[in-house]
């Protein structure tokens, strides 16, 4: 990715954040660690991260699954992932979290990883997310509510965080490169 693609994806989040639907409640400390040998970059993650954001306004439907009708959680993540990684994802978050793609560490999150919730108490999933860095992620809510970016140190998404995979594998080209 050149210079100036990577100055502008970082003003376009740096913008976006300040329309997140929640401030951090304490200040968050960002201090420099090594890569884990498993942080590995994917070309298509930038993609996913763009259309994600992209899409934070969007209003929320349940079943939804395109721009235009709105969408749930599991609409978003698929539309994301089929039109800019080319890749079909399960439609349901039940199914998502058992699909074949390797399991994360909250402490190893990459852009484009899948995190998912139990909102309903217990431990059985019923929301997801795109991971698109520096603790957040973005996902469709709630009926009336719209596709917005939140924190993963919220204390709400705190408790209710399940697990996360990597549907982007390490090397893996972007949809658009792979098929001009």
């Amino acid at each position: 990715m050149s210079t100036m693609a990577r100055i502008a994806l970082l003003s376009l989040a740096a913008l976006l954040g300040a329309c997140s639907s929640h401030a951090p409640r304490s200040p968050q400390v960002v201090t420099p660690r090594a890569v884990a040998p498993q942080a590995v970059y994917s070309p298509a993650a930038d993609d996913v991260l763009i259309q994600a954001i992209g899409l934070v306004g969007t209003p929320y439907r349940w079943g939804g699954n395109t721009p235009d009708s709105g969408f749930d959680c599991s609409g978003l993540i698929g539309y994301v992932y089929r039109d800019s990684a080319g890749i079909a994802l399960p439609r349901t978050t039940r199914e998502m979290i058992v699909m074949r793609a390797p399991d994360i560490g909250r402490d190893a999150l990459q852009s484009g990883d899948l995190v998912f919730f139990a909102t309903n108490g217990g431990g059985q999933v019923s929301h997801a997310g795109i991971y698109v860095g520096e603790g957040r992620f973005v996902h469709a809510p709630s009926s009336g509510g719209t596709v917005r970016l939140d924190y993963l140190s919220n204390s709400y998404w705190q408790k209710a965080y399940l697990n996360a995979k990597r549907v982007l594998q390490p090397g893996q080209a972007a949809h658009l490169a792979r098929n001009p």
